[in-house]
């Protein structure tokens, strides 16, 4: 499967994440957070913190950084890395493109930082 459809540019202003359900093409459903840092960049992160099994997309966007909710860990943007306890495992990060005024994801082609 290439690239789906995640949402319209419009859906995310700057400094905000929204949650969106994509399929991976072996069926299973991704849960990832499309994330408008304060750059003006948009990222596809999961949106389930490694840590505490809750929805990225309701913390808080801090440059190029995501704030999970519960907890208060913090992740970057562009690796998926955790930058502060207490998560210590990164979250999947998805390739982006934006055609339009649409935002497109490959799930099923997730970036690795190692």
């Amino acid at each position: 499967m290439s690239a789906q459809h995640a949402c319209k540019v419009d859906d995310v202003p700057r400094g905000t994440a929204l949650r969106v359900e994509l399929h991976a093409e072996n069926g299973a459903e991704t849960e990832i957070a499309i994330v408008h840092d304060e750059n003006g960049e948009i990222h596809a992160i999961s949106d389930i913190c490694s840590h505490g099994a809750v929805s990225l997309s309701d913390g808080e966007v801090e440059g190029c950084l995501i704030e999970c909710w519960l907890h208060g860990s913090q992740f970057d943007l562009k690796t998926g890395m955790p930058l502060q306890l207490p998560a210590s495992r990164p979250v999947p990060v998805y390739p982006v493109s934006i055609e339009g005024d649409d935002v497109y994801v490959d799930v099923d082609a997730p970036k690795s930082f190692n």
